[in-house]
């Protein structure tokens, strides 16, 4: 029997009371509060089950033993894991000391990578959107997609990403592998812990500055968190262009704005608005997300091209589409479309090269 046949039939076993779903398509999250308390994420909403654990013992077995497959620690003075299952879900667990009880987070991994088609059919974007952001990867033109938790980033993140050529190099960095893209020529990286000395840890940043010797053509990082956002903007600005990226924020500005900051966390110390003007110059578009708390719905909200800074220094955004709810079903779903402002790009020449701008008609409807 094999290592990951092993790992696969022990996580079956441990998490056993919360094994059904884990096979539930429909379920996307898994909330362990404590034993006896574990709620589920199904369509966007919450729901409290009857499953428990046997004692606060049988779930810390469980997550020592994800731990222990993966290479990481937890423990009393390493109280928090970032880890995943054989299917590619991600887990994140907190324990005392840095918490009353024991916690166990669950994001499930979609068997099925959705494509920008899949979204199209959600009502998530438009037949226009998915024309246009399909001929901006293919552009090489630098993406943000930003929006706040569970709203869909990394779903949008590998759905974009398969409008990159075939026939280019990419480089994936994650804090924890999720992302599996269609292309032949993908290498992934992923961070890691120090162990129990504090020593063989790499992080994101580590991780990137690596990526820029081994010849991408492609760089696509599943979310930027920290300093390594000043290593990703300075990459665009000298040559990697086409880079794809997610950020948590609530606005395409607050992403900008997060991402400035972000980059003020780096060890190179460098003025607010050096940070402000690099931002503004290499990210091209910010595609903004966002989840209805009606029925559930994950959509995108906002394509805004940047612009630069201003003459005030602020950062210069325009709307090229936007989101416009216009009723609802009998059952209360968002009935909403993702239509053109009427705005075309300041890269409508290259545009124009495509035959875009015709086809998803960015003068408006």
């Amino acid at each position: 029997m094999s290592r990951q046949a092993i790992f696969e039939a022990s996580v079956s076993y441990f998490l056993g009371p919360i094994g059904p779903f884990l096979e539930d398509e429909s379920v996307t999250e898994i909330m362990v509060n404590g034993y006896d308390q574990i709620y589920i994420e199904r369509r966007g909403r919450l729901e409290l089950t009857a499953a428990r654990f046997s004692s606060d013992d049988a779930l810390l077995s469980a997550i020592h033993n994800v731990a222990q497959w993966v290479g990481r620690e937890i423990n009393e003075d390493r109280p928090v894991l970032d880890a995943r299952l054989p299917n590619g879900s991600r887990v994140h667990a907190v324990i005392p000391t840095a918490s009353r009880r024991i916690y166990l987070t669950i994001r499930k991994f979609s068997r099925e990578t959705l494509t920008l088609d899949d979204l199209l059919r959600f009502g998530s974007l438009s037949p226009a959107a998915k024309e246009f952001l399909e001929l901006c990867v293919r552009m090489k033109k630098n993406i943000l997609i930003s929006g706040g938790t569970g709203t869909g980033k990394t779903s949008l993140l590998g759905a974009l990403s398969r409008a990159i050529p075939d026939e280019e190099r990419i480089v994936v960095i994650e804090d924890t592998s999720e992302l599996r893209l269609l292309q032949r020529h993908c290498l992934y990286l992923e961070a890691r812990p120090p162990n129990a000395f504090d020593r063989g840890g790499l992080t994101v940043r580590q991780l990137f500055v690596a990526s820029l010797r081994m010849r991408p053509d492609r760089i696509v990082v599943g979310e930027v968190r920290s300093g390594e956002a000043l290593d990703l903007v300075q990459s665009m600005l000298s040559g990697h262009a086409g880079s794809l990226s997610t950020v948590h924020a609530n606005s395409a500005r607050d992403a900008l704005t997060r991402l400035e900051t972000l980059s003020l966390m780096s060890e190179v110390e460098i003025p607010v608005y050096v940070a402000r003007a690099q931002v503004g110059s290499a990210i091209h578009l910010i595609v903004q997300l966002a989840r209805f708390a009606d029925d559930g719905s994950r959509r995108i909200t906002q394509i805004a091209e940047v612009k630069g800074l201003d003459r005030d220094n602020r950062y210069e955004l325009v709307d090229l589409f936007l989101h416009k709810i216009v009723g609802r079903t009998r059952e209360g779903a968002v009935l909403a479309e993702l239509t053109p402002t009427g705005v075309v790009p300041g890269f409508r020449e290259e545009l124009a090269q495509y035959g875009l701008e015709r086809e998803v008609k960015l003068t408006g409807p």
